[in-house]
């Protein structure tokens, strides 16, 4: 195992930690969350921050806490609503496992969040460093972190050339990350490597010079530090078609359905419709897909809209097509529901599904049609 600057750094982390803590006082960024002790907002912040970045994070941050301000608000409140508060900001399972959390705390913790690493780790969503963060954030414990910037660092740090998902590479820098703490310094030092990682010692063209853990650098020193991490081979995602009814009915509702509360995009609502399968066409998937799931045949009057989104894992394009219900009655079901547009502001919805709802509504203001 290549570690070529471990006994060298081990040697000095008094040291380092002591130059991380002189950095962190003069160079500390400000944050919401930063600006409170209150366990319950540090644990929606982590939540918020897996894989999102902080500026992407503060104004959902703060309508999420206006809409549910502590943990039995957000226990009593409907999974719909979480999921609303929580629209544009993706990867809705975190989300839903908040929403899930706050009832265990509700009802084994009395609405408090643990302060112990292995009672957080108990709860839906919270992994190990999530559950470090919090203790060391909100509690003050003396307890390391390994999220993606503080595992940069550490591995930049210490010339770690492996694959740091090994689990054995994982072991050592989880070890650093601990011999890092100064006693009483848990706070600050999980803050100032969560720093340093975002904002001097980034993925791409670290500034080396800005660093206060320079000297101390095995990457810096043999410069290698843009290698390191070593970044997996990219993958080609596969892209998906996708086919989706825009129907009104005489009222000017428009029919919509619920996905299930497991899975991708789990618990939002949708516009119906489907993939196709090999030598389908769209339209033909599209009529299928109504027939199947709704009891309706439709008449295809055009199609609307053709947008393209990415997901961590593929890239779909959704292509939207003006529907005339002609025969049969939608199946009765709490997944399925006629909605008015004042009633579709109000339901969490996907991205592209929302984009295609937007420009509905501004066909039908451009000609006049206001329900």
């Amino acid at each position: 195992m290549s570690f070529g600057g471990m006994f060298m750094v081990s040697g000095n982390h008094v040291a380092v930690s002591r130059a991380l803590m002189a950095w962190f006082r003069r160079s500390a960024r400000r944050m919401d969350w930063r600006e409170t002790d209150d366990p319950y907002r540090i644990w929606v912040s982590e939540i918020m921050l897996q894989q999102t970045r902080v500026s992407t994070v503060t104004p959902y941050y703060r309508r999420f806490l206006a809409a549910f301000p502590g943990v039995e608000a957000l226990a009593r409140a409907p999974l719909g609503a979480v999921l609303k508060r929580w629209e544009g900001l993706g990867y809705y399972s975190r989300a839903r496992n908040l929403h899930k959390a706050a009832g265990i705390l509700r009802e084994r913790h009395a609405c408090l969040i643990p302060s112990s690493v292995d009672a957080l780790m108990a709860l839906p969503g919270v992994g190990r460093s999530t559950a470090g963060a919090i203790a060391a954030i909100a509690f003050r414990q003396d307890v390391p972190i390994l999220d993606a910037n503080v595992k940069r660092v550490l591995a930049r740090l210490h010339a770690v050339r492996e694959d740091v998902r090994k689990a054995s590479v994982e072991r050592t820098l989880w070890e650093h990350s601990r011999r890092t703490i100064l006693p009483g310094k848990g706070r600050e030092t999980a803050l100032a490597m969560m720093d340093l990682g975002s904002s001097v010692c980034t993925p791409r063209a670290p500034d080396c010079p800005a660093c206060p853990l320079a000297k101390w650098c095995e990457a810096r020193r043999l410069g290698i530090q843009e290698s390191i991490p070593r970044r997996p081979a990219k993958k080609t995602l596969p892209h998906r078609e996708r086919a989706v009814a825009v129907i009104r009915n005489r009222q000017g509702k428009i029919l919509v359905r619920r996905r299930p509360e497991s899975g991708l995009l789990g618990g939002l609502w949708e516009l119906p419709g489907g993939g196709k399968t090999a030598g389908e066409t769209l339209t033909g998937a599209l009529a299928r897909e109504l027939r199947k799931g709704l009891g309706i045949d439709v008449e295809i009057e055009g199609k609307f809209a053709a947008l393209r989104h990415g997901y961590s894992h593929f890239r779909v394009t959704l292509h939207a097509y003006r529907c005339r219900k002609t025969k049969g009655k939608v199946r009765s079901s709490r997944d399925w529901k006629w909605a008015a547009p004042a009633e579709l502001e109000g339901l969490a919805m996907p991205r592209a599904d929302r984009k295609i709802l937007e420009q509905v509504k501004k066909n039908l203001h451009e000609k006049g049609i206001s329900k």
